[in-house]
């Protein structure tokens, strides 16, 4: 029987999905479920590790009922995920010993103040490439060890592992056989060296890091393993791992250097392809991972920007005043512009090119006759704008322009949002074809690595491009937006936290 279907298992912040791919890149069956999320303490973020692999199992098996295929035309199972979410569980029994911290909580604060204070910051800066920052995952481990009683003594004895989300699943898909994950998603721990690609040794001895506890490192596209007979109906290759960001970037074909895309999820990331040689930002970026196939190794640009659809559940849950995310189009559109009004979203300070923790959140230019539609428009705008925040930080940083802006995720379906983007950047936005971009790269690179393509050539053949919006304002308009931006951001700096 001839094996020709990928299965893509996308694990997310508040959802897993599963999507099976044909050899013509064609989407053929989809499953999700959500994902229930903790919050115990203000600006914590958990998650049950538990919850998270049974939710990603039964998309699995979804996907394939609904597919009507059998699991013997399975050629590769892919896994992609959430990169930073971090847990530890006991290598014995598999059972975790505190729930996974979300990529999101800010519970690990005193320790990035605590490395600072221990002036590592610009040596993880040097070998990672990654600031001091609760988001990355290596301050979750050390949270974990510092916090859960007996940990570090276990780590020490060997009996605890850590890992992200792609790893906590390959092992469980796995029954255990496999302990890994790539270098996407190790690049985003503060505790990989990026250009030796390997876990960095003396981090880990500073750090009180067991080396025991880290996970195999492998490139995106391998063959991992055999998931256990019973999980999925037979053993099938585990051929790919790659962190969710990365894998859009891939499945967006951002095959050649200067080749980008911005995803409109909880938060917005915007990735660019900077080639195989690996160089430091001079303009408040990280420089991650993008991928790695056989012995090439992708690096890529990134600026992460905190909140970018989680704006609008705000609107929503917060002040009451949207019903629904998709009713943020219609609603703006009942006004021309939002009349002067700004709102910067730093709930969770500002992220890239800022990187200030401290900062609020703030709306400003408020008048008598201001709309809920002029917030709600405003809200949107901010999406864009900061987008441009990180646009502008990587067109100083590269020697080759961006031509376009491949884009996805919730957000990515308000046209009015697209629009903007468009006339703010003055470049073309496209929107794609199949809206799974992240399951689609991560499908992409394992059927790489089981022979159901046979090169990035042909990927470029099949890959379908969607819908284009193009850059309609006049420079002198734009310009003044973004100073308005640029005046409103200066302005939240250094506000009282």
């Amino acid at each position: 029987m001839q094996k020709k279907y990928i299965l893509a298992l996308d694990s997310g912040t508040v959802k897993n999905r599963a999507v099976i791919f044909d050899k013509n890149g064609e989407l053929v069956s989809y499953a999700e479920k959500k994902i229930s999320v903790d919050v115990p303490c203000e600006d914590w973020i958990e998650q049950d590790a538990d919850e998270i692999w049974s939710t990603q199992l039964w998309t699995a098996r979804e996907a394939l009922r609904l597919a009507d295929i059998g699991h013997q035309e399975i050629a590769g199972v892919a896994v992609t995920n959430q990169r930073e979410t971090s847990l530890v569980w006991n290598r014995h029994t598999g059972r975790p010993v505190y729930p996974a911290i979300s990529w999101q909580s800010r519970q690990t604060e005193g320790i990035c103040e605590k490395l600072k204070k221990m002036g590592l910051q610009e040596e993880i800066r040097q070998k990672t490439s990654l600031v001091v920052n609760p988001y990355f995952s290596g301050t979750k481990l050390i949270w974990i060890l510092d916090n859960v009683a007996g940990a570090r003594d276990m780590a020490k004895q060997g009996d605890l592992i850590f890992g992200t989300v792609d790893t906590w699943l390959m092992w469980k898909l796995s029954g255990g056989e496999i302990f890994a994950t790539d270098y996407s998603n190790a690049s985003r721990s503060m505790l990989f060296h990026l250009k030796n690609l390997e876990w960095d040794a003396e981090l880990l001895e500073q750090l009180d890091i067991p080396a025991c506890m880290m996970p195999a490192v492998y490139p995106s596209s391998y063959i991992y393993g055999m998931t256990e007979p019973s999980t999925l109906g037979s053993a099938i290759p585990i051929a790919a791992c790659i962190g969710n960001q990365q894998a859009d970037l891939f499945g967006q074909a951002c095959f050649d250097k200067g080749e980008a895309k911005n995803s409109y999820g909880e938060g917005s990331f915007f990735l660019m392809n900077a080639g195989h040689e690996f160089s430091h930002s001079r303009n408040g970026l990280i420089t991650t991972v993008a991928w790695g196939i056989g012995d090439e190794v992708t690096y890529a640009l990134e600026g992460s920007i905190f909140m970018s659809g989680a704006t609008l559940k705000w609107l929503k849950n917060g002040l009451g005043i949207l019903k629904s995310m998709p009713d943020s189009e219609w609603v703006s559109k009942q006004v021309p512009d939002t009349d002067g009004v700004y709102f910067v979203p730093s709930f969770r300070g500002l992220s890239a090119p800022y990187w200030d923790t401290q900062t609020t959140g703030m709306i400003i230019g408020l008048k008598e006759s201001t709309q809920r539609a002029h917030i709600i428009r405003a809200a949107l705008a901010a999406l864009a704008y900061q987008v441009r925040d990180v646009y502008e930080a990587i067109c100083s940083d590269i020697d080759v322009p961006i031509y376009d802006l491949r884009v996805d995720g919730g957000a990515s379906a308000n046209n009015l949002l697209l629009q903007f983007q468009a006339d703010i950047l003055n470049i073309p936005i496209i929107r794609p074809y199949i809206t799974e971009t992240t399951a689609l790269g991560a499908a992409y690179l394992a059927g790489l690595a089981t022979g159901v393509w046979k090169d990035v050539d042909e990927l470029r053949r099949i890959h379908r491009s969607g819908i284009v919006f193009k850059p309609q304002m006049s420079e002198e308009r734009r310009t003044a937006l973004y100073d308005g931006w640029q005046d409103a951001v200066s302005k939240v700096i250094g506000w009282p936290n």
